[in-house]
């Protein structure tokens, strides 16, 4: 099924379901008034969720409505736990470089993974705002999933079975901003802000036989300024994801609503295009002696959505413009 979140003057939004097509939606507010209380109690919720799903499909759905994309927050307007992997190890050898930073030496072992600010994520279609354009602002096309509640110590296998709900991501950066960060030994943190998820989360069924051995072999679809820009396979996850939610529940349990991303999606197959800027800046400095393309500037666009085999929106659209704060 697919879940999203009207924007409203609640924090969380309010809970709707959409049709496979995209083209309708219904409230769910009688079962749960958000995403977020819906997975916190999803043994109650889930079942009946899929039951208005099948009725909004079968065009039986009392009070349903066209979808219009710009009225949804991202599916979880908030939530209590945002951390982010780098399951691409192409993406981290390439950002490393870019850097004049070493790599890791459990780079193949351990997964990267940072936690990020998670009380406010920007709407699919919302502005970006830009400071300063000497902050570098980057945009990072990922794929991620939701967890219910997942137990310290739990192994990569059965954290497959905590997923609840699947997402595309964009996760914004300041690239000006990391290096001096990262030089402080803390981590990430203004470099970091707000990132913006496609409108649809969807379950595991909603993706066919595209989702296995933890990962989603399709290819994420990036357009910036209107061009192409990449279609990188989100396949090739060095890491799956049940390791990085295991890498994240190691010491501490997650609370239902943990969102977990994979980090830019990043192939070796250079004819596939990148999934941010930061990479197809560095491709430029080491095949053409420069960087040539610069970072975000105001008035840039974005454009993130993964196509199923059969061409269908799966997630929605991610639409964004960089304005000046």
């Amino acid at each position: 099924m697919k879940l999203g979140s009207l924007k409203s003057s609640a924090l969380d939004g309010e809970l709707v379901v959409v049709s496979k097509d995209n083209k309708k939606a219904v409230k769910a507010t009688r079962i749960a008034p958000n995403l977020r209380e819906a997975l916190e109690n999803w043994g109650d919720c889930e079942g009946k969720l899929k039951e208005l799903y099948e009725q909004l499909n079968q065009g039986l759905a009392a009070e349903s409505f066209d979808v219009d994309q710009t009225e949804f927050h991202s599916p979880m307007p908030r939530t209590f736990q945002w951390a982010d992997g780098s399951a691409f190890i192409h993406h981290v050898k390439l950002v490393r470089m870019a850097r004049n930073a070493p790599l890791p030496e459990t780079l193949e072992t351990v997964p990267l993974m940072y936690q990020g600010g998670s009380d406010s994520f920007l709407a699919p279609t919302e502005d970006i705002p830009q400071r300063d354009f000497e902050h570098g602002t980057d945009f990072e096309g990922e794929v991620g999933v939701v967890t219910g509640d997942v137990p310290m110590g739990v192994s990569p296998e059965e954290a497959l079975k905590h997923i609840r709900l699947f997402v595309v991501i964009n996760d914004v950066s300041l690239r000006g901003l990391i290096p001096a960060e990262l030089k402080q030994g803390f981590g990430f943190l203004q470099s970091k802000p707000s990132s913006a998820f496609a409108p649809f989360a969807v379950t595991e069924d909603e993706l066919f036989d595209a989702y296995k051995e933890g990962r989603i072999h399709l290819p994420l679809s990036v357009e910036y300024n209107g061009e192409f820009f990449g279609k990188a396979n989100a396949k090739e996850m060095h890491f799956h994801f049940g390791e990085l939610i295991a890498h994240a529940a190691k010491t501490r349990r997650l609370t239902a609503g943990t969102i977990i991303g994979s980090g830019t999606v990043s192939n070796e197959d250079m004819s596939v295009g990148s999934s941010c800027l930061a990479e197809k800046r560095m491709l430029e400095k080491i095949h053409e002696g420069e960087f040539k393309t610069p970072f975000m500037k105001v008035g840039d666009t974005i454009k993130i959505e993964m196509l199923g085999p059969k061409g269908d929106n799966i997630f929605g659209t991610i639409e964004q413009r960089v304005v000046q704060a």
